[in-house]
């Protein structure tokens, strides 16, 4: 792929990403996301020859990217309480950059839950609890942390992250009644998220 046909990708994985998280799947046209990309829908189609393949191949790039912030998170050197405060600084900050993507992303896993789970298919959980156990084994002991309440623990810090940006329409309303400003609350929420699951593991 040359040059120019990179950045013509780039163009149109940009535009059709602010548009689905805009309109969704279904209400997504071709020829806005060309329109917005500044290309022809000819061209458009040249990339991508369907509104779906598109879609599937914008939903993966997203996720994905968002999966390849963690990566520090299975570095062996760092304890368990770093790797919480990283989670919830990392994923607030990519939360931050793209603060529609929680509600979209949401939005589609109900419309096609198969999406979802093929993109999961290649994670083994069973792997990522032994990685887990080999480097913190003493921590989990002393936390009270099993296999089987795992996925307990992740859903909880991971909606303490997800759900501030899912329901931002409600949570301003609310904020703006008592002077809270939204920006503030979501940047002092990467250190407050993390305090919290920190206290509640510990007790």
């Amino acid at each position: 792929m040359s040059e120019n046909e990179k950045l013509t990708e780039e163009k149109i994985f940009e535009a059709a990403t602010v548009v689905f998280e805009e309109e969704g799947l279904s209400g997504a046209r071709m020829q806005t996301i060309a329109d917005r990309a500044g290309i022809n829908k000819a061209l458009l189609h040249y990339y991508f020859r369907t509104k779906d393949h598109l879609f599937e191949a914008v939903f993966t790039k997203l996720a994905k990217k968002m999966f390849s912030k963690f990566n520090p998170i299975f570095e062996k050197e760092l304890s368990l309480e770093e790797k919480i405060r990283f989670f919830f600084r990392e994923h607030i900050s990519f939360m931050q950059h793209n603060p529609k993507l929680p509600g979209f992303i949401i939005n589609e896993i109900n419309h096609n839950p198969q999406r979802i789970k093929k993109l999961l298919s290649n994670i083994d959980f069973k792997k990522l609890w032994s990685t887990i156990l080999e480097h913190h084994a003493h921590e989990l002991y002393k936390y009270n942390i099993t296999e089987e309440n795992l996925p307990q623990i992740m859903t909880t810090i991971a909606s303490l992250s997800v759900f501030p940006f899912a329901a931002r329409g409600i949570l301003e309303i609310v904020f703006n009644n008592y002077g809270v400003n939204f920006d503030k609350y979501i940047e002092d929420r990467k250190t407050f998220a993390a305090d919290f699951v920190i206290k509640a593991i510990t007790k």
